[in-house]
């Protein structure tokens, strides 16, 4: 019987491979083309200064001689400086009545403006300038308005037959105002957030709740508040980092006075750095402000990691 010939194969192309690894190749240099001056950016105006600041919170140095190493003796200095503990207690002060007004503000603001009313539009837009505007502006707003002798709020106390006030003069009332001020621009960024929170309010929930009796204020308590429940979370940490970061309103209304009851920690910082020249002292007290606002990160990380555990946990029974 002849022998048949052998099938032909065709020989591997070895070629293939390589061409591939150089098209990768050439398609990664011109990603990193593109975004090699974004992260150039991100390391010259971030990464590279906080730890230039950390390096400088251990050393003594006034941005013109010289520095020398101090180890812990500026975090040992701020443990004991009187002035640095009067900032943290006005920063917390401000923190524990900005962030839950500004909130219960926002949210019933919010659910006025959820309603089916005339030129409810214009009522948002309203709500909303006050945040839109700068800090500065709103600092020079205000510094008119509440001028003791020349401003229009003490001119209508007049009228109502109220004796006359410092405001931001007087140190027992200053900051009491610049939690107002702050309440009035804060205000509407928590309005528009629960707004946008009470559109994904299931509407069956509460057409049960009302056909089974319920309330106003009981649709409120245990169908709308447990929904929005994510978004007061949200809102909890921005305003209290928002908060504890307070400085431009400090410092165009009262450069941290009178008699350093308006002096809060980020102003502190400004003030150790930039007035006194002591930059190592003003860059410890600044990780210890960052040590701050790591607290209600993680507090905030860990509720919503237990959330979604319940909600994994209830969607599988």
């Amino acid at each position: 019987m002849p022998r048949l010939p052998a099938p032909l194969t065709v020989p591997p192309d070895r070629s293939a491979p390589r061409a591939l690894r150089r098209r990768r190749r050439r398609e990664s240099a011109t990603a990193w083309a593109f975004v090699s001056p974004s992260v150039l950016v991100i390391l010259g105006l971030s990464v590279v200064p906080v730890l230039w600041s950390l390096l400088l919170s251990f050393r003594a140095d006034d941005l013109v001689t010289p520095s020398r190493w101090v180890g812990l003796d500026n975090y040992r200095a701020l443990a004991q400086d009187p002035h640095f503990h009067d900032a943290v207690r006005n920063t917390l002060l401000y923190t524990l009545l900005y962030v839950p007004l500004s909130i219960a503000a926002g949210l019933t603001l919010a659910l006025a403006l959820n309603r089916r009313i005339r030129f409810v539009g214009l009522y948002r837009t309203l709500f909303l300038v006050p945040f839109v505007m700068s800090a500065t502006a709103q600092g020079v707003l205000f510094s008119f308005v509440l001028d003791p002798e020349f401003g229009a709020a003490n001119s209508v106390l007049h009228r109502l037959g109220i004796s006359p006030q410092g405001f931001l003069t007087d140190p027992a009332q200053a900051l009491y105002v610049l939690v107002v001020i702050s309440l009035w621009s804060g205000t509407g960024l928590c309005t528009v957030i629960y707004l946008a929170g009470l559109q994904d309010v299931p509407g069956e929930l509460v057409e049960a709740a009302r056909l089974d009796g319920a309330g106003r204020r009981h649709v409120l308590r245990h169908v709308t508040l447990p929904t929005l429940a994510p978004v007061t979370v949200f809102l909890l940490l921005w305003q209290t980092i928002q908060a504890l970061q307070v400085f431009d309103l400090a410092y165009v209304t009262t450069k941290g006075g009178p008699l350093g009851s308006t002096t809060v920690i980020v102003y502190f910082i400004w003030e150790q750095a930039f007035k006194n020249f002591t930059a190592g002292y003003g860059a410890a007290a600044a990780y210890v402000l960052a040590l701050a606002l790591l607290v209600p990160a993680v507090v905030l990380r860990v509720v919503r990691g237990r959330e979604r555990r319940a909600g994994k946990e209830a969607a599988a029974s």
